[in-house]
């Protein structure tokens, strides 16, 4: 089943982070209702289905041979806390059989949730097995923006979820979006607060996207919502940085803010443009230069992970001025910007030789600060950082 065109090195870890992974994903497709904008690869009224697809989670990850150590693990979906406190129990146990985590203060082990799918019992195996980070889809506080993103929780259980996993677990982060149709600056601001209110340690906020094909994608083709235009999204962009800065958060990445020494460890490997593993339905994996997507179909996942069969779907190779490229664009998104030094052991290329003139016309229109020895987005960077990135590119 596994592709032999990846191998698996005997002195795996001395090669570099961005070659071999010290990070694994684990994607856990099931939930009890698909969120109208909601593109993720997931599995709505299949539950009879989970216990098989932990049997097939089990054999994709055989295909290691042998336990590979990581630093990060993450548990996503769908709603990986969807499953009972007995699968639950089933899947770290698995998981961790081939992907131990580092036994060190450096280590995180993090899982998403809903908040209406957190239960002291679930709480207490995740506790137990070694998570020590909770990232919650609060995504509103306010029942009308909730309705409008078809989330299935009422914002009274956001809090209730974060009291019932801070007895066990200290590290929680909060999902919320912007940009709903509907949504006003005073109702955002609200959000900010109330969401300020619980203590989050890490908050992430995305602007609201109408990704092809979902139900919300849809209601906008069928002009049954009006979205907000592109100055009132920035406007409730700029209000979030405002106020969670003032609030003592680091605005570490576009989209992310965290407490000091709180900055999502594994999202950071994606921002570096490092190597990961990826098990599981529709998950990707980096390893090798190599990047691979499984299949997106459940039952086709199943049927082929159990008869030995490779899972991936889809597989690329960039060549190393594309692949440098591409490191450009996702390191650009951290507030450190890119480092010229660390840019061209990575990559072996120059950053002013592969993008110099791009370079200059942005510093030249203040949306990149360049102090010699990397640049990053200024704060006018990040507004229009898609067409910075697409400049660059």
């Amino acid at each position: 089943m596994k592709d032999r065109s990846v191998p698996f090195p005997p002195n795996a870890a001395a090669l570099p982070l961005w070659l071999w992974p010290r990070a694994a994903y684990i994607h856990v497709p099931f939930c009890a209702h698909h969120c109208g904008y909601c593109d993720f690869a997931i599995a709505t009224g299949q539950d009879h289905l989970i216990e098989l697809y932990l049997d097939a989670l089990a054999a994709e990850l055989a295909t290691l041979e042998k336990p590979q150590p990581v630093r990060t693990l993450f548990i996503g979906g769908g709603t990986p806390t969807h499953l009972s406190a007995a699968q639950l129990e089933r899947l770290l146990s698995t998981i961790l059989r081939w992907l131990p985590v580092a036994a060190d203060d450096g280590a995180e082990f993090s899982i998403e949730c809903n908040p209406d799918s957190l239960t002291a019992d679930k709480i207490a195996v995740l506790a137990d097995r070694g998570v020590n980070r909770v990232s919650l889809g609060a995504q509103s506080f306010h029942a009308d923006m909730l309705a409008v993103l078809e989330r299935a929780h009422d914002p009274g259980e956001i809090a209730r979820a974060v009291e019932r996993v801070r007895r066990r677990i200290d590290n929680v982060s909060l999902d919320l979006i912007f940009g709903v149709p509907g949504q006003t600056e005073c109702l955002w601001r609200a959000d900010l607060a109330r969401a300020l209110g619980l203590a989050p340690d890490h908050l992430s906020t995305y602007g609201l996207t109408y990704e092809k094909g979902t139900p919300l994608w849809k209601r906008r083709q069928h002009r049954q919502l009006q979205p907000l235009d592109e100055d009132a999204e920035l406007t409730l962009y700029v209000l979030a940085i405002d106020t969670l800065e003032a609030a003592g958060f680091e605005h570490y990445e576009i989209s992310n803010f965290a407490r000091p020494g709180r900055r999502c460890r594994h999202n950071r490997i994606y921002w570096a443009n490092e190597a990961y593993f990826g098990f599981g339905m529709g998950a990707a994996r980096y390893v090798f230069g190599r990047r691979e997507l499984n299949t997106r179909d459940l039952q086709r996942y199943i049927r082929q992970a159990l008869s030995g069969e490779s899972v991936t779907w889809q597989a690329e190779e960039l060549p190393p001025e594309e692949r440098a490229r591409e490191t450009l664009a996702v390191q650009l998104r951290r507030a450190e910007g890119i480092d010229r030094a660390a840019f061209r052991t990575q990559t072996a290329f120059d950053l002013d030789a592969l993008a110099g003139a791009a370079l200059a016309h942005l510093i030249d229109q203040g949306c990149l600060a360049d102090d010699g020895r990397g640049v990053r987005l200024t704060r006018r960077g990040k507004y229009v950082a898609d067409a910075v990135i697409e400049r660059l590119l």
